[in-house]
């Protein structure tokens, strides 16, 4: 009944932000927010790598990053690698691991290294 859902609705949003979504894009809020967090912390480990490839050691790396990216990694104060977080979010054989293991094959973390790569030197050179 309308007033069961209106319940459970009042429930979920205790936890979280709830939006009810047609059934067609499931798999879609699947990709976008349920495994983006692994996204996000890969990318945050290849920036501080970048970074460390520099010549900076790895905790002055993360501190340099936005105040954003250290909220996220800092995972609600959990302290915890981005790396190890991104692990926390990979089900074994799972959505967001094939996603991951994509996002590798394709060159993500290396294409993030050398995208910071490239604007240090082009820094560099004005």
């Amino acid at each position: 009944t309308k007033e069961e859902i209106a319940y459970v609705l009042t429930l979920l949003e205790s936890f979280g932000r709830v939006e009810i979504i047609p059934e067609r894009l499931m798999d879609t809020v699947v990709s976008v927010s349920g495994s983006s967090p692994a996204y996000v912390f890969m990318f945050i480990e290849a920036m501080a790598d970048a970074a460390v490839s520099g010549g900076m050691p790895r905790a002055q790396a993360y501190q340099s990053l936005p105040r954003q990216f250290l909220e996220v990694e800092n995972g609600s104060g959990t302290g915890k690698h981005p790396g190890e977080l991104k692990d926390m979010v990979c089900s074994p054989a799972g959505t967001t691991i094939e996603a991951v293991r994509v996002l590798e094959e394709k060159g993500f973390r290396s294409s993030v290294i050398e995208a910071m790569k490239t604007c240090e030197e082009i820094s560099r050179s004005m």
